[in-house]
């Protein structure tokens, strides 16, 4: 048998001291409440898992994994709407959880899931290990594609918000983190698959399950204490533009006034150049327009047929096509240019330039001025 105390030990300590420091970090959101409420069940997990290898089984079955995705969908769904409020309906995505915990204390005495050799052994449990690794299973794959679906909603949202690609308000982190999350319980399952009809693999991956909770909840407790409060109070991610996803039906917004709207807003970029901030939203556009918020999501997309964030980068590589003419730019940097032309990353930058030119912007230097770099 493996031993598995160093990494319960391990995975103990920092579940309960991560958990500990989120709960305590400011300012209070539900987001992090959520985060260590999750590090604490953790925690709990692997003090049952100790317990049951060194004094008495507690339970049949794990079963505190039946939280791990419906707290992932909600964290997600709590830090791309910082505003949201707390539903107790939300509490119905814990049945699974309730309704485990209980069948797994009752049938304590019975380790059900310690030998997944003998996960298909004609017994009177043979239906409910089934159930059991079903729904796990379906647990984690529809919590998945669901916080996937909302992250990736959110950065689609944020293209009407900002003009900027920042990792503090985009939450790739957390669309890895849920994708490998996924990731790894697949490849558990279907190393439990192969020890289920066979000995396929030297070691059972009931406790390989362990392993991976402890590396989880330390990246995961990594990140969320550096992540913070996306926006804070300057721009509301989804509260006006859910109604925006309805096309604008309610806007009252007259054709002729769209056009002016257009118009106004093509004139100010072109005269002002407000792209030149790096840190442009389309708040700040707003502001300095005297336009509302909605009604320049709405003529973006309606009548220039682009979102926010493209209509501000391609005047930024308009931008820094013109500083490579000129020949005063001469001695600058290609990143050097771009920054001062209102990108704000390096990556970003390359990415926007050759999707709109078909070139690099070392290439189109080089072939519009000779200047190599």
């Amino acid at each position: 048998m493996v031993n598995i105390d160093p990494i319960l030990y391990i995975g103990i300590s920092q579940a309960f001291f991560a958990g500990l420091l989120i709960s305590t970090k400011k300012p209070f959101t539900i987001a992090n409440r959520i985060m260590a409420t999750w590090l604490f069940l953790i925690c709990i997990e692997l003090i049952f898992a100790l317990i049951n290898s060194k004094v008495i089984e507690m339970y049949a079955f794990p079963f505190v994994a039946f939280t791990y995705g419906p707290l992932l969908f909600l964290y997600v769904q709590f830090m791309t709407n910082p505003d949201k409020r707390f539903n107790w309906l939300a509490l119905i995505h814990f049945i699974p959880f309730l309704t485990f915990f209980t069948v797994s204390v009752i049938f304590r005495s019975v380790p059900l899931l310690r030998d997944m050799r003998s996960f298909f052994a004609p017994d009177r449990f043979i239906s409910l290990r089934i159930v059991y690794s079903t729904c796990f299973f379906l647990s984690v794959t529809v919590y998945s594609i669901l916080s996937f679906i909302q992250i990736k909603r959110h950065q689609d949202n944020l293209k009407n918000l900002v003009s900027y690609i920042s990792n503090v308000i985009t939450l790739n982190w957390l669309k890895i983190l849920s994708i490998s999350f996924y990731v790894a319980f697949l490849i558990l399952f279907i190393l439990g698959g192969l020890n289920m009809i066979g000995d396929f693999i030297p070691f059972d991956p009931y406790f390989v399950v362990f392993g991976f909770i402890a590396m989880f909840s330390f990246v995961y407790s990594f990140y969320g204490i550096k992540q913070p409060v996306i926006f804070g109070q300057e721009i509301k991610i989804n509260g006006d533009d859910k109604k925006d996803a309805e096309k604008y039906t309610k806007s009252g917004l007259k054709e002729k006034q769209a056009k002016i709207y257009l118009e106004k807003l093509i004139s100010f970029a072109e005269t002002q150049k407000p792209y030149l901030d790096r840190d442009l939203s389309i708040l700040d556009l707003s502001n300095l327009t005297g336009i509302p918020r909605h009604h320049i999501t709405q003529v973006l997309n309606e009548k220039h047929k682009k979102n926010f964030f493209t209509f501000i980068n391609e005047y930024r590589v308009k931008e820094v096509i013109n500083r490579f003419s000129d020949p005063k730019n001469n001695n600058f940097t290609i990143l050097a240019i771009a920054y001062d032309s209102g990108f704000n990353s390096k990556t970003t930058f390359n990415s926007i330039f050759k999707s709109k030119t078909g070139l690099t912007p070392s290439e189109y230097r080089e072939k519009s001025t000779g200047i190599k770099e």
